[in-house]
């Protein structure tokens, strides 16, 4: 019996041994492949990815009365537009991304900002004084052959979302634009829940539904279209909860690059 007892305590002993050796085998398999296919997602992130690069913050100016924007630093220059101290839709501040500044004659400062409406990216100069100077850490960009939004915080995605673009009989507009003010659409309005409407304007409508042509981030309410298709007449349509999660951060003069 002792012989016996000794044998089965080796055996079991041996069992042990092998069980824990496939236990061990399968840990290290399944471990390599995680690191394996996030190495690989990785990698198709960075890929899909725009490769543009993103500051980690954008200067802003705030209009607190109308202002004259110029073709150069100086009022003697072409009158480029007026620029309205709030925007038409819901009233907000003016907000404008700076991309330049200057000295002028006087003692004047002027700041090179980017302009709302037609010709598309448009730039001008206006004077800094009446101005509040502000900043956004937020950046979008879309890219119109991938059909996908990237949201950058401090100049890293933090999200990214399929979305609807202009059809080929009128193409979404590309460009570096910007965001004018972010409007709550009313129930009865298509496009809901949210749109956030941008300096960018149509190259086929000289206007639309009653507008100017602009184009805008919105939702699919009573419009529909599937998300990764081209279907749109020029803006880009989310899913409700992107759109969402979009209009809860950001605001007016936030910069929105469209790469075609």
């Amino acid at each position: 019996m002792a012989t016996i007892t000794q044998r089965s305590s080796k055996a079991g002993a041996s069992r042990r041994s092998w069980n824990a050796h496939r236990l061990y085998t399968k840990l290290a398999l399944v471990l390599t492949l995680v690191c394996a296919w996030s190495g690989l997602a990785a990698v198709s992130d960075a890929a899909a990815s725009p490769s543009t690069h993103i500051s980690a913050t954008q200067e802003l100016t705030g209009l607190l009365y109308e202002h004259r924007a110029y073709q150069s630093p100086r009022t003697s220059a072409p009158l480029l537009v007026s620029l309205p101290a709030h925007t038409p839709i819901t009233g907000e501040q003016t907000t404008l991304p700076v991309i330049g500044q200057a000295n002028g004659r006087g003692g004047t400062r002027w700041l090179r900002v980017m302009l709302p409406g037609r010709p598309n990216g448009s730039t001008g100069w206006i004077a800094r004084g009446g101005t509040r100077q502000l900043s956004t850490s937020w950046h979008i960009v879309v890219n119109t052959s991938q059909r996908r939004v990237w949201v950058y915080l401090h100049g890293h995605v933090v999200r990214t979302f399929p979305v609807v673009v202009g059809a080929p009989s009128t193409p979404t507009p590309t460009g570096d634009f910007f965001v004018e003010e972010s409007v709550i659409m009313p129930a009865s309005e298509p496009g809901g829940p949210f749109a956030l409407a941008l300096s960018a304007r149509s190259d086929v409508f000289r206007e639309f539904d009653g507008g100017p042509g602009q184009i805008g981030i919105h939702g699919r309410d009573g419009l529909g279209g599937t998300l990764g298709t081209a279907a749109s007449h020029g803006c880009f349509r989310l899913a409700t909860p992107d759109i969402d999660w979009l209009a809860a951060r950001i605001g007016p003069g936030v910069p929105v690059n469209i790469d075609g």
